[in-house]
This record gives structure tokens, sequence and C-alpha cells, in this order.
């Protein structure tokens, strides 16, 4: 899953570092066939993006379809094959239909994920892959033409809805699937050759498409032009005279960890306030057809916007929105932090909505019956339910703070660059000692992603799947 909390720019830095001209597997070649030229030639065209969002979105989809395939009951298989079907027939004529739902659901989440992406396209396609994202980009930055990229994001907008709407309907049918079994009761070890085959062979290339872009990008961010060095990470800390930077780039840093710390307060925030009023309306009188359950089904799709809206649709909203009195906060770094919170309040909202699902009102009602008052019977009943929950929301949208780019290249100032904005601006530049340091923040901020990862899984009791 490490795939998909990566910022973009840094799956773009490891993909350059990986296959770009001067990457390991073209200096790798160069050296070996004694060539003068790069023999591997796909920066700027659509195939290193094709393959950076495999990259991005792979996590996605195996997300989904493992969480519904591991629980499908193995009995309709072991009837067919009793049947007379073979393995092959069972799985295309029994086990594909109880997928399709999945496979729909992750189909349509990796395209919305794709269709909205900015950071990979801008930093590996170049001019001549102008996306809906980077013509909204160029209309408001480059064109100053408002009107234009707020007309563009409109239809964006219009047509991740629809795209929502159908992953929405799409997850309704995974969650009501004939019988679910239990995970452990169908397990089984790997024993023929076959089998070794297919497992160990399915590992080994998951573990070639995540492993080398992230070993390529640590390897080339420790290797300089003599050997092994650390001056790319030495020189983060130095501000050169003829830096582009208005602060030295390790400040970059200072700026992404006090902006993510708001946005998670910000974010952690919303979502347990929205999951209370979820939970709330769905346990009004009237069960499922009553008002609340109504209101409560419209409501967390409507919630969950933000996570199928681009980012760069958010910050040109927020620039438009917050730029002109009298709640004028285009000059104000707050900015930053709302943008962020809004981004990740989707995940907030599905880490701790199943933890207050689970409180039993009786619970709360026994608590009060000896005496509670309200704080303490959240304090004492509540929290101790949903910290765990909760805990992992805050770790995610600290990590998506840290790595958000879309909406920070419209909003962030010259001033106080992210660390994604920072690498964005490295790769710009000319320069050894530039593309160096793109790569060493990237590293750093690749770490800052792993342990927080690590911390999620720590701390994950079975939350809802995206």
């Amino acid at each position: 899953t490490l795939p998909f909390v990566l910022p973009t720019v840094v799956v773009a830095a490891a993909f350059v570092a990986l296959i770009g001209p001067s990457g390991v597997v073209n200096n790798w070649l160069m050296d070996v066939l004694s060539l003068d030229a790069p023999p591997i030639r796909l920066s700027q065209t659509v195939w290193i993006i094709l393959l950076a969002h495999v990259f991005y979105n792979y996590s996605v989809a195996l997300r989904l379809l493992s969480a519904y395939w591991q629980n499908l009951p193995p009995s309709l298989t072991q009837a067919a094959q009793m049947l007379g079907a073979s393995p092959g027939r069972a799985f295309v004529e029994v086990t594909l239909p109880l997928l399709r739902p999945a496979l729909l659901a992750a189909a349509a989440l990796v395209f919305t994920f794709t269709f909205t992406s900015f950071g990979v396209i801008v930093v590996l396609g170049g001019p001549r892959f102008a996306t809906l994202e980077v013509e909204i980009y160029r209309q408001a930055v480059n064109l100053f033409n408002l009107p234009v990229a707020a007309a563009l994001s409109l239809w964006q907008i219009l047509f991740t809805f629809i795209l929502m709407l159908f992953y929405t309907r799409t997850q309704a049918r995974i969650s009501r699937p004939l019988r679910l079994g239990a995970r452990r009761a169908i397990e089984r070890p790997v024993r023929t050759g076959r089998e070794k085959l297919l497992v160990y062979g399915n590992a080994a290339a998951i573990l070639v498409l995540i492993g080398a872009p992230l070993l390529a990008l640590v390897g080339r961010s420790l290797r300089g032009a003599s050997g092994p060095t650390l001056a790319y990470y030495r020189a983060l800390f130095t501000n050169r005279d003829d830096s582009l930077f208005f602060v030295p780039p390790a400040e970059a840093i200072g700026n992404s960890v006090a902006i993510a710390l708001a946005a998670m307060l910000l974010a952690v925030t919303l979502g347990v306030l929205s999951a209370q009023l979820l939970t709330h309306w769905e346990r009004r009188p009237g069960g499922a057809t009553g008002r609340g359950a109504l209101l409560a089904r419209l409501l967390d799709p409507l919630l969950m916007l933000p996570l199928a809206t681009s980012a760069v649709t958010l910050g040109l909203g927020y620039l438009i929105a917050l730029g002109r009195p009298p709640l004028n906060l285009r000059a104000s770094i707050l900015m930053l932090p709302i943008a962020h919170a809004v981004v990740a309040a989707p995940f907030v909202l599905r880490s701790v909505l199943p933890g207050f699902r689970g409180i039993l009102p009786s619970l709360r009602e026994a608590a009060a019956m000896l005496g509670a008052d309200g704080w303490r019977v959240w304090r004492e009943v509540d929290w101790p339910l949903i910290r765990r929950p909760l805990l992992v929301g805050a770790l995610f949208a600290f990590t998506i703070s840290m790595g958000e780019f879309g909406a920070t290249v419209f909003l962030v100032r010259p001033e106080t660059p992210t660390m994604p904005i920072a690498i964005y601006r490295f790769l710009g530049q000319p320069g050894a000692l530039n593309y160096g340091q793109a790569l060493a923040m990237s590293v750093l901020l690749l770490l800052v992603c792993v342990v927080a990862f690590l911390a999620i899984e720590h701390f994950r009791l079975g939350g809802e799947e995206f």
C-alpha cells in the first residue's frame, strides 16, 4: 500500500531516477553496451506516465480486490469442480462473476485518481501532454484566465461526480456479496510447483514494480559524479547565493511539518464531527427508511467528494473564494492547512466512522444511568473505542498533507515553500546539484511516508476500504 501514500512528485522523481536519461537503467546499459547515448528514451512520453500511474494506483486495486476475494466462500467453486468444471472454467464462470463488482469499483477508483492526476503529468509529461489538470493550472497561473480555468474545473467536477456515483453504487454491491466466509477458514499453504510459481512469481513482479523505482531514487540520491556521497543531503541545509529560494531548502521541511500538523488537527476535527453526525442520523428512529438514514446516505458521498475532486480544482476554488474581502487569505499561510485538511478529511472520516458505528447506544445509556455526564460518557465510553482509528486517520492526514502538491502549487507563497514544491523547483532547474537535491528531498519525504504508513498499519483496526 506504500505507493498510494507517496506524494506524486516523489513518484515522478523515482521514475526519473530509474529510467530517465541519466537514470540507473540507462547508465547501466550504457556501461555494459558501451553506448554514447541512453538507449531507453521514455522521458516526456506517454509510456513513462503510464508506468508511474500503474505504480501509483496498483495498491488501490490490490486493496479492494484482496479484501473482497479473500473472503469469498470456496463452496461454489468446489461445487463447480465436482460437476466436472476444470479450475480454469470454474474461475471464469464462478469466481470472475463474483469478483465483477470489486473489479468495477477498483477500475472506477483508479480511473478517477488517474483522471485527476497532476504531479506525475506535470513532472514527467512536459509540455506535450496537457491534460485537463495541466490546462486548468496553465489557464489560472500562466495566462491568469480564471474564468476559463473555473469553467474547466466545473466540467471536471461534474465528470468526477458521475464517476463517484458509479463507484459508490458498485461499492454498495461489494458490501452485500452472497455469504462471506472467514479468511482463516479458506487459507491454505502453497504446496505444488505450479502454485509456488504463481505465488512467488507474482510476489517477485510486485517487488520489482514497487521496489525498483524507490531503490533507484535512494541510490541516485547517494551517488555523485565521483562515487557515493552525502553532498546532496548536506546541500539541503545550506542556502547558496544563486538559489531561487527565498529561504534555505531545509526550511521547506519545517514548513511542511508545521502545515501538516495544523492540517492534521483540522482534518481530525472535521472527520470526527462528520462521523458523529452520520452515526447520529443513521440511528434516528425510522430505521433504514427513516429521514435521518436518507440524509446520511446523501451526506456520506458528499463528504467524500474531496477524495475524487482534483486537488488542482480545490486549490483554484480556494484561490477564488478566499482571495477577496471580507475574507482575503490569499497572502496568508493559513490557506495551505485549510486546503490540505479538506483533502485529508475523507481519509479521517473513513478511518473513524467504523469506530463510531461500533459504539453500542446501550453503553452510553448505561453510563448516563450511572450518573456520568456527557463529557465523561465521551471520555470513558467513546474515546477508548475510537482512539486507535482516530490515530490512523490523523496519520493519514499528516502524510497526505506532507505530500500534497496539486492544491499547494496554487496557494503556496514564494517565501514558504513546502517539500513537494521544493522538489518540483529543483527538478525544473538545470545542474547536477539541483537534481541531486531534488532526489535527496524526495528520499526524506519518502521516509516520512514510510514511517507514517508503518504506524497506520500497526494501529489500523479493519477500517473501511475506499
